[in-house]
């Protein structure tokens, strides 16, 4: 019998202290980049994109890898690789924990939409209030006071 999947995640994280740490005139690299380790892990990386504090990526998840390694990976990698990279000279780090959001094929085009926007959709709409949004609409039990620590 073939084995068969769907694991689709809406990811999110910030830079750390929510610093405006990644330039919008190299965030495309830094997105290649992402997008080269998602297709290392055999993932299939659907849309990234961001502004200077944060970022959003809609991806599959292939079951041989676990959610907290394959995010772990992508911080550490692409970390690294902005902290060497004199594009990113403000680069300090990726904030502690992560959003994560399972979501269905059905779904994915609005997602898709989007995270293409979130420029535009951040002049509406703070990180904060955004990531506080994602939680309460998807049903997370958080504390306030732990979102950004």
């Amino acid at each position: 019998m073939s084995s068969y999947k769907q694991i689709i995640y809406h990811l999110v994280f910030g830079t750390k202290r929510r610093e405006f740490t990644i330039p919008e005139t190299h965030c495309l690299d830094l997105y290649k980049y992402i997008r080269g380790i998602t297709s290392n892990k055999n993932c299939t990386l659907y849309q990234i994109n961001g502004i200077g504090d944060h970022i959003h990526i809609l991806t599959d998840l292939h079951p041989s890898h676990g959610l907290a390694d394959f995010i772990k990976d992508i911080k550490i990698a692409s970390g690294n690789w902005m902290k060497e990279n004199p594009d990113f000279p403000k680069w300090d780090g990726w904030a502690l924990g992560y959003g994560a959001f399972t979501c269905s094929n059905k779904e994915k085009p609005n997602l898709v939409e989007y995270i293409k926007n979130q420029k535009e959709h951040h002049k509406k709409e703070s990180f904060y209030d955004e990531y506080k949004r994602l939680l309460i609409e998807h049903e997370i039990e958080f504390k306030e006071e732990y979102l950004f620590k």
